[in-house]
């Protein structure tokens, strides 16, 4: 993107400054990553983390969202090492839903990072200076007794639908149009019984995802993003995490390979499974020379553990689903209270 295009698409996803978002420019954190209190990232990320989670955007002017850039290589910090700090400054944030984006400008070569935060976990205030922080208006304060009893007193279940909750700033703009089409042929193929298949082809897609109960009143639930969403729309369920991890690994149980797979779901199950190493067995019975064949793992078996593991696993917990292979066997785990 040029200067201009990223500014305008930071203008759309992150437009205003408020608890859950910061504009800085590199000199206004006077100390970088880990400085002097109430003037680093860290002082920030733990303000964010003690809200409901969120951004913080680095290297465009305060106000305008001009973009200025920042030279962050002067402190031998990439993306992936600026995570591992803040984790090591800023204590109790978790490290799932914690990333970093950047973004270099065609034009005139200046990087822009976007920090995306989770929210601190139940009853656990994020610290930074041995401090919690929290923004008021536009100020950046020790965080009041007030607000600290009340992260030390949220309850630890929640009793709600979480996935059926609405995402307020979701448009139909979020969701890809081969998931919903694939979505499409699903509905199709389960209530083929009961509804004409000429009747659903004729269905707006707001039709057919109120049909399917992941559209409420014309608003998209949290369910819609996680199986129809764009990779990009993922941002809008945070601080949730909606993450796949395969992971391979050998014989002694080191890790050869990985990859890290996202919404929509819907389309992105076939990917993981075609990750997996299923291989064809043979066995030779008596009295015949033609072997039987058959899959080391059952595909239906592995895509039934996968859509559990989508369907039932408790997002607020901030975690990836992983899914894990082995020689000869395969695991998974997902977040559950």
């Amino acid at each position: 993107m040029t200067s201009k295009e990223l500014q305008q698409y930071l203008l759309r996803e992150f437009p205003q400054e408020n608890a859950c978002c910061e504009w800085k420019e590199m000199k206004n954190l006077k100390n970088s990553f880990a400085g002097d209190e109430k003037n680093d990232v860290i002082s920030y990320v733990s303000a964010i983390a003690n809200m409901e989670g969120g951004h913080l955007v680095i290297g465009v002017q305060d106000k305008t969202l001009e973009i200025v850039g920042t030279d962050l290589t002067k402190f031998n910090l990439n993306a992936q090492s600026a995570v591992w700090k803040l984790i090591e400054h800023c204590t109790n944030l978790s490290s799932e839903g914690l990333s970093i984006n950047e973004y270099v400008t065609e034009d005139t070569q200046k990087t822009v990072w976007v920090i995306h935060i989770p929210k601190h976990l139940p009853r656990r205030p994020v610290y930074a200076h041995k401090k919690a922080w929290q923004r008021v208006e536009d100020s950046l304060v020790e965080m009041t007794q007030e607000r600290l009893d009340a992260i030390l007193e949220e309850p630890i279940f929640e009793a709600k639908d979480w996935s059926a909750e609405i995402v307020p700033n979701a448009t139909l703009a979020d969701l890809d149009e081969l998931a919903i089409a694939k979505a499409r042929v699903m509905f199709k193929k389960v209530y083929a019984s009961k509804i004409p298949s000429e009747e659903i082809d004729a269905w707006s897609v707001e039709d057919l995802l109120c049909n399917s109960g992941i559209m409420i009143d014309g608003k998209l639930t949290r369910a819609a993003i996680i199986l129809l969403g764009k990779p990009v729309s993922v941002f809008k369920l945070r601080p949730a995490v909606a993450e796949v991890t395969w992971t391979l690994r050998d014989e002694h149980q080191e890790v050869v390979d990985y990859e890290h797979f996202t919404v929509p779901f819907i389309l992105t199950v076939d990917q993981i499974l075609g990750k997996i190493r299923n291989l064809t067995m043979r066995e030779l019975p008596g009295g015949t020379l033609f072997p039987d064949t058959m899959k080391q793992y059952d595909d239906y078996t592995i895509r039934e553990a996968l859509h559990n593991a989508i369907a039932h696993q408790d997002y607020t917990l901030q975690q990836r689903i992983n899914f894990v292979e082995n020689p000869g066997y395969l695991y998974y785990e997902m977040p559950m209270r």
